[in-house]
C-alpha cells in the first residue's frame, strides 16, 4: 500500500465490474474508505467483500445514477458511514445500441443520456455540497475518447460523453475556487465485460478498434484506475476542468 489516497473517503459508481471495480479495489489499496455502487446488489457486495477481506474499508450500495434520490442516498451513506466525502469517481455508464443516427431508437437514446450524462449531474449535485461542507474534494467524471471524436452508429454514446466534458468544465468553474476540483478522464477502448460483449456481437469490431489505437492494443481497467487514483489524490491539486486522455492514442489518430 502506497497510501496515495490515505484517509480519503471516495465514492465509485459503476463499481460492479470493469473500470469501476478495478478503481474501487485500487483506491482501497491506496488507503481510501470506498463506497462502491452499482445497479445490482450482488456485484457491489462482491466487490465490497473482496476489499474488506484484503483489509480495506468498503461499503457496497445499489445505486441507479439516473435516479436522483439514489444519488442522494449514496452521498448520505458515505458521510454517515465514514464522516465525510473527499472524492468521487463518477464512472457508471452504458454503451447503448449501434445504429445510424436517424434509426437510433428513441428509448435507447433517452436511456444512454439518462445514465451517462444526467447520471453524472445527479451524482455531482449531491457530492459537491458534501465536499464543500468539509473544505473541498475532487471529482473525476468518466468521459471517453469518443467525447471528442465521432464513431459510426454511436450517436447516443458520443452525444452523452461530449456532454460529460461540458458538464465537467462548467462545474469546475463553478466550484474550483471553493476547493472542489472537477476533471474528466477519457479512456480509449478498454477490455471490460461491456466492451467484450459488444465485440462478441460484431465480429469485425475488435480488429477495427485495434486499428484505431496507435499503441497497438486495447486498454486494461487497472490502467484507468491508476489514472483516476492520481487525479483524486493531492498530487493533482492544481488540475481543474481538465480532460485526461488515457486512450492508447485513439483521440490523436
Amino acid at each position: 500500500m502506497n497510501g496515495l489516497l490515505a484517509g480519503k473517503v471516495i465514492i465509485v459508481t459503476g463499481a460492479g465490474g470493469g473500470i469501476g471495480k478495478a478503481s474501487a479495489l485500487l483506491f482501497a489499496l491506496e488507503g481510501a474508505s470506498v463506497v462502491a455502487t452499482g445497479r445490482t446488489d450482488e456485484t457491489v457486495a462482491e466487490v465490497a467483500d473482496e476489499i474488506r477481506k484484503a483489509g480495506g474499508k468498503c461499503i457496497g450500495l445499489r445505486v441507479d445514477v439516473a435516479v436522483g434520490a439514489d444519488c442522494g442516498l449514496m452521498v448520505e451513506t458515505a458521510v454517515k458511514s465514514f464522516g465525510r466525502l473527499d472524492g468521487a469517481f463518477n464512472n457508471a455508464g452504458i454503451d447503448g445500441p449501434i445504429a445510424p443516427a436517424a434509426d437510433y431508437p428513441e428509448a435507447a437514446f433517452d436511456e444512454v443520456i439518462a445514465i451517462n450524462l444526467k447520471g453524472i449531474w445527479n451524482c455531482m449535485r449531491f457530492q459537491i455540497p458534501a465536499m464543500l461542507a468539509t473544505g473541498g474534494g475532487a471529482i473525476v467524471n468518466n468521459a471517453s475518447a469518443l467525447s471528442e471524436v465521432g464513431q459510426f452508429g454511436m450517436v447516443g454514446y458520443c452525444a452523452s460523453k461530449a456532454g460529460v466534458l461540458g458538464l465537467t468544465r462548467a462545474a469546475a468553474l463553478d466550484y474550483g475556487a471553493q476547493g472542489v476540483r472537477v476533471n474528466a478522464l477519457s479512456p480509449g477502448v478498454v477490455e471490460t465485460p461491456m466492451m467484450t460483449s459488444q465485440m462478441n456481437s460484431y465480429p469485425d469490431l475488435r480488429g477495427m478498434l485495434l486499428a484505431r489505437h496507435p499503441i497497438g492494443r486495447l486498454g486494461a481497467p487497472e490502467e484507468l484506475a491508476e489514472a483516476a487514483a492520481w487525479m483524486l489524490s493531492d498530487r493533482s491539486k492544481f488540475m481543474l476542468g481538465a480532460n485526461v486522455s488515457v486512450d492508447g492514442g485513439y483521440a490523436a489518430f
